[in-house]
């Protein structure tokens, strides 16, 4: 689940590629180094991130000479599941993408399993070319908590949440297409009216619990979200922003806004479902856009969430460099090159939100519109983290819990009360 910024100054490129010349060693010998960089992704090679990160490989490779890039594509469960344990071995890659949060990349740095960055992240510049709201995820407490700390991974994208809308369905049912929430509303309910569910959905996975937080945000600001994503006070589920998301949602799927239907349906489902037109609008994020661009056949466009200056969103996922890994000096190198301006700008027009691209580089209109959007967020501090971050196991009760409001099986007070019980026992005690 589920954004990050800008500007790399001349002469930080140019003292990364003199980092990198030194790890080689001297040109004239050749540069044989013989050693293997091992890194684990798993970004689609079709998505913004797999080529941008494709690319880095042949820069990285083309930069030391003798050095071999050995890639082995993960699956997200499949890194989430097993990289406490393959970590904590001999088997740890040199390189590897994770998510970033208290409950995933925190663990795993206060468990000790992965490599201090903090001097290399002010040797190469990373620490001044990260925005305050995407570099919270890369620093971490001795307690795994985020915001603060030591370095122990680097985001070079962001993501974000953004409504996407097929403007052929809006205009063959002749309905405007929305401005401010109570134009989103009528839509929905216009929509709901000739017999269409409007919101594409996935209730098994993340996109349920995002609608549903993203409500909550519409009534919330910076401090609700400090209090509930980085413990800087209580969480009250009951408060008024909880209790209106629970009960809107819920509203919502009762109006025929959400299918009950979609309680099973995967995140893929809801985006597949968008793309073949069934449904004309869905919430999601801007890991969905490179996608969209290739794939959907009609018209659409972009917009934040109305009438809400918040909405998910944070520093991509993070490289970490695991403790045991064998050529942290290459991975760091590695890392270095993700950044660079070239890498960054084609992260841009594939589709992807760069951290450090030139904005005058990015050519294709609907990247510059994504990342537009992305800098009226950041501008107004908008990024608000995800609702699965705060404790562990929290997505798993997230998923069953919505699911229940769903089908009706759980009313927004008994919804509330689960995730407080499941939030109180796993967070550090106030």
């Amino acid at each position: 689940m589920l954004t990050a910024r800008r500007r790399w100054a001349a002469a930080a490129v140019i003292l990364s590629g003199s980092l990198l010349l030194a790890s080689c060693g001297d040109s004239d010998s050749g540069g044989s180094d013989g050693r293997t960089l091992r890194l684990w992704h798993y970004e689609a090679p079709d998505s913004a991130m797999g080529a941008a990160w494709n690319e880095a490989i042949k820069e990285f490779e083309a930069k030391h000479p003798g050095v071999k890039v050995k890639f082995e594509e993960k699956g997200f469960e499949q890194i989430q599941k097993t990289a406490p344990m393959v970590l904590n071995s001999s088997d740890a890659p040199d390189v590897m993408e994770y998510n970033k949060g208290n409950a995933t990349a925190g663990q795993l740095s206060r468990q000790g399993l992965l490599t201090d960055l903090t001097a290399e992240a002010a040797e190469r510049g990373w620490d001044k070319k990260l925005s305050a709201g995407v570099r919270t995820t890369s620093m971490y407490d001795a307690g795994g908590v985020m915001g603060s700390g030591k370095w122990y991974g680097v985001p070079n994208y962001a993501e974000y949440t953004m409504v996407y809308y097929n403007k052929d369905l809006f205009e063959k049912y002749g309905i405007a297409e929305p401005k401010t929430f109570d134009d989103l509303t009528a839509a929905l309910d216009a929509f709901a009216r000739k017999g269409v569910t409007p919101l594409a959905n996935g209730g098994a996975e993340y996109i349920a619990q995002q609608y549903l937080y993203q409500l909550a945000l519409s009534k919330a600001d910076r401090s609700w979200v400090d209090k509930y994503e980085l413990y800087k006070g209580r969480t009250d589920f009951h408060d008024a922003a909880w209790t209106y998301a629970a009960q809107t949602f819920a509203d919502w799927v009762k109006k025929g806004y959400i299918s009950e239907k979609s309680t099973s349906t995967k995140a893929e489902d809801a985006g597949v479902s968008w793309i073949q037109g069934k449904a004309p609008i869905l919430f999601s994020g801007s890991w969905w856009y490179g996608r969209f661009q290739s794939e959907a056949k009609f018209d659409w466009d972009t917009a934040l969430w109305p009438g809400s200056n918040l909405t998910l969103g944070s520093g991509g996922n993070l490289w970490v460099v695991p403790k045991n890994a064998r050529n942290k000096d290459l991975a760091y190198d590695f890392i270095d090159i993700t950044m660079s301006k070239k890498i960054q700008n084609l992260l841009g027009d594939k589709g992807g939100v760069p951290v450090a691209a030139d904005a005058s580089a990015i050519t294709d209109p609907k990247s510059k519109k994504l990342i537009t959007d992305f800098n009226t967020l950041s501008r107004r501090d908008g990024l608000a983290f995800y609702p699965d971050w705060p404790v562990n196991g929290f997505y798993d009760v997230l998923v069953s819990e919505t699911q229940k409001l769903m089908t009706g099986d759980e009313k927004p007070d008994g919804y509330l009360s689960a995730l407080q019980q499941a939030y109180d026992k796993a967070a550090p005690k106030q």
